[in-house]
C-alpha cells in the first residue's frame, strides 16, 4: 500500500526545510537532531510509577528507567532503544516506553547502553547483556513479583535484543523476544535497501555510517553484530518480529524471522503496511503508528502465554 499520507506529508516538510540526513554530520549532530524531535512527537501517557535506576555492568554502571503501568504487572520488558548504536537516549524513548507499558500492562525497563563511536562494539552489547542478567536477578525488587522476563528493542536495539537473547540462552530465563524492525545483517544490497532508501528517514548511507561507527568492517560479519550469522539458534524463546513496509531494514527482519522458523522457533512476524522505519516514536501524531503500537502491545501479551 502507499506510504501513510500523514507520514508522506511529514517527510515532504522535512525535505523542504532542508533537514540533513542522520549521517550528514557528526554523531553528536545526529543525537542533537534526534533530541530536537521530542517536543513535536509529544509526551507519553501518565503512568503509575517511573523510576530512574543505576544498573551495574562489567564496565561500571549505566542508567536505566523503569516504567510501571500499575502496582501489579504481567511481565517485565527489558527494552533496548534504536539509533544505530550511535544515537538515542532514555529521554528520546520515554514516550514510547510509557505507551508500551500502559498498553501491554508490562513494566518496561529502558536501558541506557553506551553508544559508539565513543564506546564501539562490544560495549553496547556487553551493557545490554549485563542489564538483562541484572533485571532477571532483581525481578521481585523491581516489580514486586516474579513475572516473566521479555527482551525487546527496535532497529539497532532490536539487534542488541536478538544478540543478547541468543548469548544468554540457557543462562537467563527469557520468556520471549520482541524485535521491531531489527538490524540482523550487513548486506546493504537487499531488495528493501534498494527500494526504500531514497526519501526515507533512514537511508542506505545512514546504515552504512552506523556500521562504520559501531565496528570495523572486518567485524561486521561477527554473529554478535549480524544475528543472521548466528549458529545453534534452536531453543530460542518465542519471538515477535515486526517490520515496516517502507524500510531499508525490512528484509533484515523478515530473513531473520525465516531463519528462526526454520530452526523450530515459534515466531509471529508482521509487516506493518504503509509505515516507515521509526514508526514506534510516531504514535502520537500518526494514526497508523498508534494502531501499530496497540498491535505490538497485543503481541507482547502473546509472548507471555
Amino acid at each position: 500500500m502507499p506510504l501513510d499520507s500523514t507520514i508522506a506529508q511529514l517527510f515532504a516538510k522535512m525535505a523542504a526545510a532542508g533537514r540533513p540526513a542522520l549521517s550528514a554530520g557528526s554523531p553528536q549532530d545526529a543525537r542533537d537532531m534526534t533530541a530536537a524531535t521530542r517536543a513535536a512527537l509529544g509526551k507519553g501517557p501518565d503512568i503509575y510509577q517511573v523510576k530512574d535506576l543505576k544498573i551495574p555492568t562489567r564496565a561500571s554502571s549505566i542508567a536505566g528507567r523503569l516504567f510501571m503501568p500499575a502496582a501489579q504487572v504481567n511481565g517485565l520488558i527489558v527494552y533496548l532503544h534504536g539509533g544505530g548504536w550511535v544515537i538515542g537516549t532514555i529521554d528520546d524513548f520515554d514516550a514510547m516506553a510509557r505507551a508500551l507499558a500502559t498498553r501491554s500492562q508490562c513494566a518496561v525497563l529502558l536501558v541506557d547502553y553506551r553508544l559508539a563511536p565513543e564506546h564501539p562494539f562490544p560495549a553496547g552489547i556487553n551493557d545490554s547483556e549485563d542489564a538483562i542478567v541484572w533485571a532477571a536477578a532483581h525481578l521481585t525488587e523491581l516489580v514486586g513479583a516474579t513475572v516473566p522476563l521479555l527482551v525487546g528493542g527496535d532497529s539497532a536495539g532490536g539487534n542488541l535484543a536478538a544478540v543478547a537473547t541468543h548469548s544468554l540462552l540457557g543462562r537467563v530465563a527469557i520468556k520471549g523476544q520482541l524485535l521491531i524492525y531489527p538490524v540482523t545483517g550487513h548486506d546493504f544490497n537487499t531488495q528493501s535497501y534498494q527500494q526504500h532508501s531514497a526519501g526515507m528517514q533512514l537511508t542506505k548511507r545512514d546504515m552504512e555510517w552506523f556500521f562504520e561507527n559501531y565496528a570495523p568492517a572486518s567485524m561486521h560479519g561477527d554473529p554478535k553484530i549480524s544475528p543472521m550469522a548466528q549458529q545453534n539458534i534452536e531453543g530460542l524463546p518465542r519471538t515477535v518480529v515486526l517490520t515496516s513496509e517502507y524500510d531499508v531494514l525490512r528484509d533484515d527482519g523478515e530473513m531473520y524471522a525465516k531463519k528462526l522458523i526454520s530452526a523450530g522457533v515459534s515466531v509471529v512476524t508482521r509487516r506493518m503496511a504503509g509505515l516507515p522505519h521509526g514508526f514506534v516514536r510516531l504514535y502520537n501524531i500518526v494514526d497508523a503508528a498508534d494502531q501499530a503500537m496497540t498491535t505490538i502491545a497485543q503481541d507482547v501479551k502473546t509472548l507471555l502465554q
